[in-house]
């Protein structure tokens, strides 16, 4: 019989210990804020959700360690097991990680390890899982995507500047990124034998196992454009801009009873609950125990774009059921025209009930959500992420609800507040209907679906997130594909005409 051999551990290596100077800041960049959480945040979250990763260290620069030890409490993350300070040199911050990584292995024990910048947050899970898996055959694994542009190499001569010298191959060059993974023993050993170079010197893990490991072949996996490094004052602009047009799916619940426990005993507020979405999502969180406000113009007379009658509608609530757990806003009013050509009253009220009164909500939602630790829920188009002729209101106000979500979620995380945004695709609401007429059966997703992901949405601890609502699951359709590819297939179709 063959013996059963154990799958060797495998330990996330984040490397933090660069500073902002080539971002302008003052503090490292992996502290910098990108769609309201830090970077190294969102590359921990990442490593946190990896079915391939069992437990992560971090080298953060020297004198803010604080700072990550009180993201990863906040965060709850389980795997962060040890977080040290990094050397003066991405040399010496990696044998601080090897040493820290051989505490504790028995003898011949041997270890897969992942060493990721921190600045890289856009990581794949592909990326990751196809690294660990190219461990099992191979001792040392980069990741590189083609070049797009051709490299040229140059030569200074003098005061006369840089004159070309070659021009390489385009179709062999390939651009490195992260992780590079390996052998806990190989990587040991490379770093063993560069320590008798007195001129070693390195800026990236594999080149020290070329170096000095000759023999061992350096596996190449696939990475991804996204997988991009913050390290130019446009990265964070383009990081920023990718983080706010990524989908994120929402988890579902894994059985009516799941629903009907978190939600017996809540209240929920829903503006916008005459017809709709905001109806949907009514009857639904009622039928699984919650008491439920559904507020409208045509119902309840309330109008959403009148401050007072917005506050005096959630203190009745919190005054009948002593708290409010969640807050949803569908209301909207959708006018298509030219802008030139549209009259004060439509700019006024497209205004009011697509802007205002979100934020109204918000600022009159505060203080009952601080008590409950609870959820806004607010509304966007897939029209956001382009503004097209005769929706210059509608698109404009829209965008606004995701600029406002990742705010608020950055501004009121401190209380324990979340605060997300759907994203549906065209849906088949009495609003759209009114501003196209009857459409084709089965172009429009139907408004119980998008209600169905809104409540798995408030139910989940997410924050800051713009969920897209699809009639097409991305996933299912891309395979393998990112967050991010998927995004990019989402930009494409709202440019095709959703509006």
């Amino acid at each position: 019989m063959s013996q059963h051999i154990a799958k060797p551990r495998t330990t996330a290596v984040i490397l933090a210990g660069g500073t902002g100077q080539r971002v302008g800041l003052s503090i490292p960049k992996q502290l910098l804020k990108i769609a309201g959480k830090a970077v190294i945040e969102h590359t921990l979250t990442t490593f946190e959700k990896a079915d391939s990763i069992d437990d992560v260290i971090v080298l953060m620069a020297p004198g803010y360690v604080p700072d990550v030890e009180k993201i990863v409490a906040k965060a709850g993350f389980q795997k962060v097991k040890k977080i040290i300070e990094g050397g003066s040199t991405r040399n010496e911050t990696t044998e601080r990680a090897i040493s820290a990584l051989g505490e504790g292995l028995a003898e011949g024990e041997d270890l897969n390890v992942l060493f990721h910048d921190a600045v890289r947050p856009l990581l794949s899970q592909r990326v990751i899982d196809d690294c660990v898996t190219a461990l099992e055959r191979f001792q040392a694994v980069d990741v590189a995507i083609p070049s797009a542009d051709t490299i040229i190499v140059t030569r200074t001569h003098g005061e006369d500047g840089e004159f070309i010298t070659e021009i390489p191959d385009r179709s062999r060059l390939r651009r490195g990124q992260t992780p590079q993974a390996f052998k806990l023993s190989t990587i040991r050993r490379a770093y063993a034998v560069a320590a008798g170079d007195p001129n070693f010197q390195a800026t990236d893990d594999c080149s020290v196992v070329l170096k000095y490991l000759p023999d061992v072949p350096i596996h190449v996996v696939a990475g991804d454009e996204y997988n991009m490094k913050v390290t130019q004052p446009v990265d964070v602009f383009i990081a920023d801009k990718l983080f706010q047009l990524a989908s994120t799916a929402a988890p579902e619940q894994v059985s009516e009873e799941a629903y009907r426990q978190l939600l017996t005993g809540k209240t929920v507020v829903v503006f916008g609950g005459s017809y709709g979405i905001g109806k949907d999502i009514a009857e639904l969180a009622e039928s699984y125990g919650a008491k439920v406000y559904a507020l409208g113009r045509s119902t309840t007379g309330t109008h959403v774009e009148n401050p007072e009658e917005v506050d005096d509608a959630l203190s009745k609530a919190y005054a009948e059921t002593g708290r409010i757990d969640y807050v949803v806003n569908t209301a909207g009013v959708l006018r298509i025209g030219k802008l030139a050509e549209t009259d004060n009253a439509t700019i006024e009220e497209a205004l009011k009930v697509n802007y205002l009164a979100p934020v109204q909500i918000a600022r009159s939602s505060y203080k009952y959500l601080s008590e409950t630790k609870g959820q806004l829920l607010l509304y966007t188009s897939s029209s956001y992420t382009r503004g097209r002729a005769e929706y210059s209101l509608y698109s404009s106000t829209k965008a606004a609800m995701v600029n406002l979500t990742q705010a608020l979620s950055d501004e009121w995380a401190g209380d324990g507040i979340r605060v997300n945004c759907i994203n549906p695709e065209r849906t088949a609401t009495p609003m759209r209907t009114k501003a196209f007429g009857q459409e084709p059966a089965g172009t429009l997703l139907s408004s119980e679906a998008v209600a169905r992901t809104s409540l798995d949405v408030l139910l989940s601890e997410l924050t800051g997130h713009v969920i897209d609502v699809r009639q097409q699951d991305p996933t299912a359709a891309a395979g393998k594909a990112s967050g991010f590819e998927q995004a990019l297939a989402s930009v494409l179709d709202r440019q095709d005409g959703m509006a």
